[in-house]
């Protein structure tokens, strides 16, 4: 990360929001400081959810927990990417490549404009 981040305070500030959207979504925002460690080496944990009006989430961004890596694919000894995304409900996970948390919340908003669009279509 190159400078500072600008919107890690409003990701902060976030923190517990529920948002409504058109169309009987909602958004739930969290995110705090947390210590650097080998798994969170910005220091924030967050979730980022879209949730439709029945309460299911069809999209996250979140640091929870590792994204497992397809049973095809042998990972042994690499590292397991924490922050990811899920595309759907029954989603996974994929990974997401964590820059700021700037980036994170466009990122995240852009998604949720998308989906909220292709639900109306």
């Amino acid at each position: 990360m190159n400078g500072p981040d600008i919107g890690l305070e409003t990701l902060l500030d976030l923190d517990g929001s529920i948002l409504e959207q058109e169309g009987g979504y909602w958004m739930k925002l969290e995110a705090r400081r947390v210590p650097v460690s080998e798994h969170l080496l910005h220091g924030i944990r967050y979730s980022l959810t879209l949730h439709d009006r029945y309460g299911t989430r069809v999209l996250g961004y979140d640091n929870a927990h590792a994204v497992k890596p397809p049973k095809k694919f042998k990972f042994a000894g690499q590292r397991l990417p924490y922050d990811h995304r899920h595309r759907t409900s029954s989603d996974k996970g994929v990974p997401y490549a964590f820059e700021t948390a700037d980036r994170l919340l466009n990122d995240f908003f852009a998604e949720v404009d998308r989906v909220i669009k292709e639900a109306q279509q």
